[in-house]
């Protein structure tokens, strides 16, 4: 494991985005690649079998550490890109995007192939856990968060290189998006969550994901604190400093006070509402000069 570790990635993470759910840590193990402790197989001690983007939402919502392969997963989406099963012709010639996603098989053929993929075998598992909580290395950080946590991630990637950060999207398969990609591009990605992602995973309408390569996760770090400084943070600091516009009838309130106080007059010392003589100590009668010219009595 390099010199950083998941927990200290997470904790800043933590720190200056504040997500509402935790951040995952994503590694696709090889075969015969051993398991960490403490992961769940959904089919064997879950009893069910998954998509992908689901396993993302167990693992940020319920904290637990995952196994996937093959036989846990329910998503034929999934299977293909991920290289646990082969990529057959039914589904290079778009049938399953067709009727759905793309008006022909034509369309949806053309969508399948933009799909990033892993070779078949390439990979045994995927393993997805919090973050703070992660005992492997991980090869994908995954935050989901709200486009402001969102834009805030790619405010710190982007602090040691400037320029933009490209990513592209399809409404489905955002699972291969995350890690593939990812892992393909070496490069940091903004996720649009897929509709398979809003059924089986229920990610909600507010939010977005972003992604980063492990070996890219210090950089981030550097920048979450530089950027911070610089004045870019989460919350959104609100610029409050500002005289507010009122309806025309409230503004009316603030003219009849202004006639009422013209039409009245200056107003004398006594009338302030402060008893004449008040402040003076017992005992004590006010000077000529301190009772405004009078002397005691009130003669002149």
């Amino acid at each position: 494991m390099s010199a950083i570790t998941p927990a200290a990635v997470n904790e800043e993470i933590e720190r200056y985005v504040r997500p509402q759910t935790f951040p995952l840590g994503i590694r696709m193990a090889a075969p015969g690649e051993p398991l960490p402790e403490k992961v769940r197989r959904p089919a064997q001690d879950m009893g069910i079998r998954v998509a992908i983007c689901q396993t993302f939402s167990i693992a940020r919502r319920y904290g637990w550490g995952l196994a996937v392969g093959r036989d846990d997963l329910s998503c034929p989406l999934a299977k293909t890109a991920f290289g646990f099963e082969q990529e057959l012709p039914y589904y290079a010639e778009g049938n399953l995007a067709c009727g759905m996603y793309t008006e022909s098989e034509a369309a949806g053929a053309r969508t399948e192939a933009e799909v990033p993929k892993f070779e078949f075998g390439a990979y045994e598992r995927i393993l997805i856990a919090p973050l703070g909580r992660a005992s492997f290395e991980p090869h994908v950080v995954l935050v989901y968060a709200n486009s402001a946590q969102v834009m805030r991630l790619v405010a710190a990637a982007l602090y040691r290189t400037g320029g933009r950060i490209q990513s592209s999207f399809a409404a489905r398969l955002d699972c291969a998006d995350a890690v593939i990609e990812t892992m393909r591009s070496q490069r940091p990605q903004v996720i649009l969550p897929c509709y398979g992602d809003r059924i089986y995973g229920q990610t909600e309408d507010h939010e977005m994901a972003f992604t980063i390569p492990w070996g890219q996760a210090e950089d981030l770090l550097v920048g979450l604190r530089g950027t911070h400084q610089g004045g870019v943070r989460y919350p959104i600091p609100s610029w409050l400093r500002y005289t507010g516009e009122f309806p025309e009838k409230y503004r009316r309130l603030d003219t009849l006070w202004e006639e009422g106080r013209r039409d009245a007059g200056p107003r004398r010392p006594a009338e302030s509402g402060r008893p004449e003589g008040a402040g003076v100590k017992p005992g004590k009668e006010p000077s000529a000069k301190r009772a405004g010219g009078r002397r005691a009595g009130g003669r002149p």
